[in-house]
């Protein structure tokens, strides 16, 4: 997730992340594809966590102290048998979640081509 600071400024920062990541959530937890994965979480410490880990894998602040992503989603692969399905719901969200914040089309083809190289890890492949 290296060389990606350009992605965290372009993008608007922090302001841009905290917005994005609320209407992402709200896109998510709509979807019966995705909604249970996420029931038994505080959402609010989720929001945070997941606006700490997107501004450092954009290449901001370093503030993620979190589990790393494999840690992370685990237990959902294995119990609640996340999948390729689930990912590719997901980032469909995000993709729809920046074009909705008018982000620029290069800058939404960078941001997913950095989600995309997470999978494996998200997967725990």
């Amino acid at each position: 997730m290296s060389n990606n600071s350009h992605i965290f400024d372009a993008i608007g920062g922090f302001e841009a992340i905290i917005a994005a990541v609320d209407i992402f959530y709200d896109k998510v937890l709509a979807d019966p594809l995705l909604a249970d994965f996420f029931n038994k979480l505080d959402m609010e410490q989720q929001n945070k966590k997941m606006v700490s880990f997107m501004a450092r894998a954009f290449g901001g602040p370093k503030e993620y102290q979190g589990k790393d992503l494999r840690q992370a989603h685990k237990k959902l692969v294995v119990e609640q048998g996340l999948s390729d399905v689930h990912f590719d719901a997901v980032a469909v969200h995000l993709q729809a979640t920046l074009r909705q914040l008018e982000v620029a089309d290069d800058l939404i083809q960078q941001v997913m081509d950095v989600v995309g190289s997470t999978r494996d890890e998200v997967l725990n492949r």
